[in-house]
């Protein structure tokens, strides 16, 4: 059984689910509308009260989570934690709050996981699709064909930016609504071609806001009583008529919602004029759906991590060869240096990957030229973090150390560190077969015990040995090497 922590910009959410016969079962929802984006202020700060409001709200999800056997959680958090300046200082104290690391992800990781919610509800896996979700800070539009995505892209463009731009206080009128759907309409306006050439046949919405406008218009008829882009603007006119969020009065949506499903439906017709969609399909599915879908894969061992790994060598041609056997030779390493994390150990893996990638940029300076590219690549099924992460150990493989020294204060890191430098090393020196018969440990220092003669067989690997020691020395790490 598996949990999904959804920290939105309207609201934070929770799915745990349970796969049944290859379907999720969702057998536990929980909602806290907190509207996280209203407190950022001008300098883009989250305000000491939205900062409290969301540390409670996680206390009591955590306290749901507690409640059942769990196999995996993960916690993601979306576009007002990405932009949020104060966001490092505050996330701490809201993993301390769930009991959980959250991962503060990508637009286009966003968008990917809401792809593949809708793809798990739908299980339709020819359809050509569409998918749009109107969050409160962004908007992920996404087109693909069953579960493979071909394009995804984050607008920085949501329910609450777009309510209180044009919405100011609750008021609405003609004017604003008419600024409103062509300001959505210019953010939209330069990517609509590249999703029109991939075509569709069905259009899904699967945001909050999508469904509550759904609900307004079903449930009241409105235009021909579908998610018509006519029935929208029947909703729209209705809007106009009341004047003002609080003297909407129809049937479906809570009054404090109004204001919300306005600056959404604006940002949705936008979108629709953009793309050229006529109609569309409100689906109760997306983003904590993914996440539930990703952790049941990588409990499969199909990671998608992986696929963007090999994705990216390909994009910039990295040696597969070399890659693996220095993968090869780090694994055998690291597992001699104590108790392998798992973890780390995958971290690791990927990193000795990607280390050549840079190479694609220049000889000269190679591994930072890596480092910057693992940090920044579009990686799917990557955090942020987790790239930051990559990226530091790529950089440690060769140079000083200095650099990261900060990483080297975590044992397991410091192992992957020197697993990788001496890797790399024996994967250019030619001697991957030939490491058997060393000894490695790592404690207050690093001692390296080699076979009788084998230094002098692998002569360039001395000459790297030596520069091993002035690298470590500098950060006050011992480096020795014995013949036994």
């Amino acid at each position: 059984m598996y949990a999904a922590v959804d920290l939105g910009s309207n609201s934070f959410r929770l799915h745990i689910g349970e796969p049944i016969a290859g379907q999720m079962h969702i057998v536990r929802t929980a909602r806290d509308p907190i509207r996280l984006a209203a407190g950022l202020q001008p300098d883009g700060a989250l305000s000491s009260e939205a900062m409290e409001t969301a540390v409670r709200s996680l206390h009591g999800l955590g306290a749901i989570l507690r409640q059942h056997k769990l196999d995996a959680v993960r916690v993601v958090a979306t576009n007002t934690m990405r932009v949020a300046t104060n966001a490092e200082a505050l996330l701490p104290r809201l993993e301390a709050a769930i009991g959980h690391p959250i991962e503060v992800i990508s637009g286009e990781e966003e968008g990917r996981l809401i792809y593949m919610g809708v793809s798990c509800a739908l299980g339709r896996p020819g359809e050509q699709r569409l998918v749009i979700d109107v969050g409160g800070g962004s908007t992920e539009v996404i087109a693909g064909r069953g579960d493979e995505i071909q394009l995804v892209e984050s607008f920085s463009i949501g329910t609450h930016p777009q309510s209180a731009t044009y919405f100011p206080g609750g008021r609405i009128d003609a004017a604003s609504f008419e600024a409103a759907v062509n300001g959505a309409r210019a953010r939209f306006e330069d990517a609509a071609a590249q999703y029109r050439a991939h075509g569709w046949q069905a259009v899904h919405g699967s945001s909050g806001t999508i469904r509550a406008i759904n609900e307004v218009i079903t449930r009241n008829r409105l235009g021909d009583g579908s998610m018509s882009f006519d029935s929208m603007l029947v909703l729209r006119d209705r809007l106009i008529e009341a004047g003002h969020a609080d003297a909407f009065d129809l049937p479906g949506i809570k009054r404090e919602r109004v204001i919300v499903m306005a600056g959404g439906l604006s940002v949705l017709l936008g979108a629709m004029e953009e793309f050229g969609v006529r109609a569309m399909n409100a689906i109760n599915a997306g983003l904590r759906l993914g996440v539930l879908s990703d952790l049941d894969l990588r409990a499969r061992r199909s990671d998608r991590r992986d696929s963007a790994i090999q994705d990216c060598m390909r994009r910039f041609g990295v040696d597969e060869q070399r890659a693996l056997r220095t993968a090869s030779i780090a694994r055998q390493l690291y597992d001699r240096l104590g108790p392998a994390d798992d973890a780390t150990r995958r971290q690791l893996l990927w990193s000795c990957m990607l280390h050549e990638v840079g190479l694609a940029i220049s000889h000269t300076g190679a591994h930072k030229h890596a480092a910057y590219i693992v940090e920044h690549a579009d990686l799917p099924g990557f955090t942020n973090r987790e790239q930051r992460l990559l990226s530091t150990i790529v950089l440690a493989q060769k140079g000083n150390l200095r650099k990261v020294r900060e990483a080297l204060g975590t044992p397991d890191l410091a192992r992957a560190v020197l697993a990788i430098r001496l890797a790399a090393v024996f994967m250019h020196a030619r001697v991957d077969a030939d490491v058997d018969g060393l000894k490695l440990r790592m404690k207050n220092r690093i001692e390296i015990d080699t076979p009788r003669g084998w230094l002098k067989q692998h002569p360039t690997v001395a000459a790297w040995f030596e520069k091993e020691v002035v690298a470590w020395g500098e950060v006050g790490v011992g480096f020795q090497v014995a013949q036994v």
